[in-house]
């Protein structure tokens, strides 16, 4: 089983185009990356689980329920004081600009929140930068993630959301770098990277077991011992681009999982190229769908070449 640890929301994505103040409807939709990470490993066929926390609300229903009709197992506890976590989406062209409310259930993720058993018990442990923003859930993160660092792989999205780091910019940097410290898989935009090295921080110094860098329409980059290789973009005609990082994400580990590649401490470039593909591949197609699940599942992409040469060389 892949578990995720993090934030699991509501998107309430705008029907308009144009500015947030002049869109007049909104769509709800289900999202949070680490959620999206999970929803996005289970269409693909690999057992994901979901730890976070959510309101005793309304929108905290809708949200375990469209997990586990997912196949998604869920350790979510309900916050009796804090409500869900929601996201207001605002679409220019296909590509998303978010306003994340603050002061929400999943900030408020405590140790005793969190099931350690099920954590040892992982392929791999995926998480966010979100949760870093506030306390407790921070503390609670760093925690987690040093008790099981060298004993189970974790996987790190560097997802910055500068809006929930307003005056605190420094402490965010810090907090990426001593992530990065821990990690074993990263995933981050050639944005934020370039951010992350105009601010000294260049995350292929750090030793980490595969890096990979999404380049948007010019595709994405993964590094992994001496190996590095660059995949070419798959052409679409993009909807909405939210979640298409994590479906990325989510297909980058799936790669891993169908290849045999988790815990390898190199991945040369042949295998590189496999997993780059199925990764791009899974992203590309996700964004001709609304909102943050829309991975496609994997029945539905079984007889493409790119998952073939992940998917049925597994099942033997």
């Amino acid at each position: 089983m892949i578990v995720s640890i993090g934030e699991v929301l509501i998107d309430f994505i705008a029907l308009q185009e144009g500015k947030l103040k002049d869109v007049k409807s909104f769509e709800k939709h289900p999202g949070g990356a680490p959620a999206n990470v999970a929803v996005g490993l289970s269409r693909l066929g690999v057992e994901s689980a979901l730890v976070s926390k959510v309101g005793d609300d309304p929108f905290g229903d809708f949200l375990l329920e469209r997990l586990r009709d997912e196949g998604v197992k869920t350790f979510i506890p309900r916050d009796p004081e804090r409500h869900t976590g929601v996201v207001f989406v605002q679409l220019t062209g296909a590509r998303p600009e978010f306003i994340l409310y603050d002061g929400v259930a999943y900030f408020n993720l405590k140790p005793e929140d969190v099931e350690t058993a099920l954590l040892e018990k992982a392929e791999i442990v995926h998480f966010g930068s979100v949760l870093f923003a506030r306390e407790p859930s921070r503390s609670t993160l760093f925690g987690i993630l040093e008790e099981l660092k060298g004993k189970i792989p974790l996987s790190y999205d560097v997802n910055i959301r500068p809006d929930l780091w307003r005056g605190r910019e420094e402490g965010m940097l810090r907090d990426i770098e001593r992530a990065l410290k821990l990690a074993d898989i990263v995933k981050l935009g050639d944005g934020e990277l370039a951010y992350l090295r105009d601010n000294g921080i260049n995350p292929e110094d750090f030793d980490l077991k595969l890096l990979a860098v999404t380049l948007g329409e010019k595709g994405s980059e993964l590094m992994s011992g001496g190996a590095k290789v660059r995949i070419p973009a798959y052409r679409v005609e993009p909807v909405d681009t939210t979640g298409a990082g994590d479906a990325f994400m989510a297909a980058l580990l799936a790669g891993l999982h169908y290849s045999n590649m988790v815990g390898r401490e190199a991945i040369d470039g042949e295998q590189l190229r496999r997993i780059g593909r199925f990764a791009n591949l899974v992203a590309a197609l996700s964004t001709t769908l609304r909102g943050a699940w829309s991975v496609p599942k994997m029945e539905e992409i079984v007889l493409m070449k790119e998952v073939r040469e992940l998917y049925q060389r597994s099942s033997r």
